[in-house]
């Protein structure tokens, strides 16, 4: 019988070696992570789909420009992250579902353009573009947030609206609005449609704030610059 040469030796080595490094490889393979999916991103767009469909009115006579400040948010708010309430106080993200931007970057343009629709305003302009005005809006987004504590789920949003005399630097007035929409779904899809039914009105009730305070600020300066006995009615 022929004894194995040192070659066949090393041969059949490198052969058990492959063959057990291919054996461990796929052994392991089972332990890796899984590539885990890019999470789903949602956009608060509706109130500016609806907005586009409006043809714009015209501004009266003297109307004021209003700048828009940036919208900021409340601590817990200003992230991507789509947030949910299961315990009062307790903000949550969902795993895998965001916004595409922040709710209170999401929000600016569409303030601008839910007021400039209205048609109360000369210019309505955001604080970016360096033009001066006459008013200023400051708005803050106090929450943004589906609950679960109930059913159907609910979504609830809260903006807060501050109007600026720019001359005087004095506030005009502030105000809340608050809206809570039901969800159609005990998921982040069904909070993200109530979320921009919220939006949505609570944009409409904004353009309409805005608008009574522009026949407002007319009036006052129409008044102001009318010599003293001579006061003219709006």
């Amino acid at each position: 019988m022929n004894k194995p040469t040192s070659q066949s030796k090393c041969v059949t080595s490198l052969r058990t070696a492959a063959a057990v490094g291919v054996a461990l490889i796929a052994g392991c393979s089972g332990l890796l992570p899984s590539a885990v999916p890019p999470p789903l991103v949602y956009a608060l767009d509706s109130a500016r789909s609806d907005q586009r469909a409006t043809t714009p009115i015209a501004a009266p006579e003297r109307a004021p420009t209003l700048i828009i400040n940036p919208t900021h948010s409340a601590p817990g708010f200003d992230t991507q992250h789509i947030v949910y309430v299961r315990v009062t106080h307790q903000l949550e993200h969902f795993a895998r579902s965001d916004w595409i931007d922040t709710p209170a970057r999401m929000l600016a343009p569409l303030i601008v353009s839910a007021i400039n629709s209205a048609g109360s305003f000369r210019a309505v302009v955001p604080a970016t573009s360096g033009i001066a005005g006459d008013l200023r809006l400051d708005t803050e987004v106090v929450r943004l947030q589906q609950e679960f504590g109930v059913l159907p789920s609910r979504v609830r949003f809260t903006l807060r609206a501050t109007l600026v005399d720019n001359a005087t630097r004095q506030i005009i007035s502030w105000r809340e609005f608050d809206e809570t929409i039901d969800s159609q779904s005990e998921d982040p899809y069904g909070g993200v449609i109530a979320a921009n039914r919220a939006v949505k009105l609570v944009l409409e009730q904004l353009a309409r704030y805005c608008t009574l305070a522009s026949a407002t600020f007319r009036t006052t300066s129409r008044i102001d610059s009318t010599p003293t006995g001579h006061r003219l009615s709006p």
